[in-house]
């Protein structure tokens, strides 16, 4: 008999054996990458999306409005706040008529005050800043309910603009 070149059953399971004990050493690092990829990537370009939209809806109010409510879209002429100096930019505490929630599709919710809707994915608060008589700053940041995974922050986008008057 000749001696016959190539590889036993035995050198082939452990081969098999040391490349699945590797891949599973990496695995995490994959699931990890992912989820941030998810989060600060994906998920962040949204909440950037979703804050410029709000941004520019209050943009687009006249300088001394005070009424226009922007919690509904179209916004409706009385019930809100407008461009009424006030409000917070810290989602953790949103304060009355400078709030409102969306859903995981970014479509608007209906809220009761600060109260968010069982459905809410996003949610937008913002603040008015009088920057002098005929300035103001607006600034609107986004926050999605929780991070994909559970992993790193939850990922939050925040925008602002000024305003002018009479223009």
């Amino acid at each position: 008999m000749r001696n016959e070149k190539g590889f036993s059953l035995i050198e082939s399971m452990f081969a098999i054996t040391l490349l699945t004990i590797v891949a599973l050493g990496i695995l995490p690092l994959g699931m990890l990458a992912s989820a941030t990829t998810e989060n600060q990537g994906h998920l962040v370009a949204r909440a950037t999306e979703y804050a410029q939209d709000k941004l520019e809806q209050l943009l687009a109010l006249t300088f001394p409005d005070t009424t226009s409510d922007t919690r509904v879209f179209p916004a409706a002429d009385t019930g809100g706040s407008g461009l009424t100096v006030g409000g917070s930019s810290n989602p953790d505490a949103p304060v009355a008529l400078y709030v409102d929630y969306l859903d995981v599709h970014g479509s608007l919710l209906a809220a009761v005050d600060t109260t968010p809707p069982a459905s809410w994915y996003y949610t937008r608060v913002w603040q008015v800043e009088a920057e002098g008589a005929e300035l103001k700053k607006v600034t609107v940041t986004t926050t999605l309910k929780s991070a994909v995974g559970g992993i790193g922050r939850i990922p939050r986008a925040t925008v602002s603009a000024m305003k002018t008057f009479p223009f």
